[in-house]
């Protein structure tokens, strides 16, 4: 068995995944509220050492762990994924449906075809309806939602919609609705679905709603993505360079490796 060539094969596959990860990252570096996606690369030695002292396990006896292939546990795999809320980023606008959160652990909530989900978006609209809404036709929810049967905010025709710093929605003068501003506690909790939102099962203790009345909202003003080009551009040379390393590695263990050792096996002493 040709146990290099396994381990490199595992090593592009964790460098395939983590291109995917940065490929994301860079087509979302203009997306509102978006926050980029990072990945730790370990070797699958820390997992088996933990489980080692399990044993036995089905179909796997202590006996038959000590021969457990140690060439396969260095290699390199994806052994956690996380994303990166630690940094805020906002960008004037002047458009009063621009409502950007001036925290990085406050989030909207939204009503979405699979449930109530949190997002940082900070780019709306108003539908046809009357509600306000996100660009994927999502509603915002204001704080008495879980109360009332409204499952959404409806804007009133009328002059220019006015946004207080503790999320209150007003318009000439007359209060519309406040914005649901939840704070989570540990952002490593949350699930991300597709771009933008997030996964939270209310009522969840790790999101609190703000009631205070502090400066949470800034209007006028978008979150834009906190994704760096530069910093993933230099992360995509590198691993597509890691990639044809393992590429080279790959072809000398299959092609030169097999050849020197079918000429040698071949070879007929006198």
């Amino acid at each position: 068995m040709q146990n290099g060539y396994y381990q490199v094969t595992g090593a592009m596959v964790t460098q395939f995944n983590k291109l995917d990860v940065i490929s994301n990252n860079l087509a979302n570096v203009n997306t509102s509220g978006f926050r980029r996606d990072n990945v730790v690369i370990g070797d699958f030695e820390r997992i088996y050492q933990e489980k080692r002292d399990t044993l036995p396990l089905p179909n796997h006896t202590k006996e038959a762990a000590k021969f457990f292939n140690r060439t396969v546990n260095r290699v390199p795999r994806i052994v956690d994924q996380y994303t990166d809320f630690s940094s805020m980023r906002l960008r004037h606008t002047g458009n009063s449906l621009d409502f950007a959160l001036k925290e990085p652990d406050l989030f909207f909530l939204v009503e979405t075809p699979n449930g109530v989900r949190l997002t940082q978006q900070s780019s709306f609209d108003i539908n046809a309806g009357g509600d306000l809404v996100t660009k994927e036709g999502y509603k915002l929810l204001p704080e008495n939602f879980v109360n009332s049967n409204e499952r959404g905010i409806r804007v009133p025709r009328g002059n220019a919609l006015y946004l207080s710093d503790d999320g209150t929605l007003s318009m000439d003068g007359n209060k519309i609705a406040r914005l649901y501003i939840a704070r989570v506690k540990n952002t490593n909790l949350l699930h991300k679905e597709g771009d933008t939102l997030y996964k939270i099962d209310y009522p969840a203790q790790n999101a609190i709603q703000v009631n205070d009345e502090g400066a949470f909202v800034k209007q006028g003003y978008q979150q834009i993505s906190n994704v760096n080009a530069v910093e993933e551009m230099v992360s995509l040379i590198e691993t597509n360079r890691l990639v044809e390393m393992y590429q080279r590695v790959m072809t000398t263990q299959m092609d030169e490796l097999n050849k020197d050792a079918i000429t040698k096996l071949t070879t007929t002493r006198a």
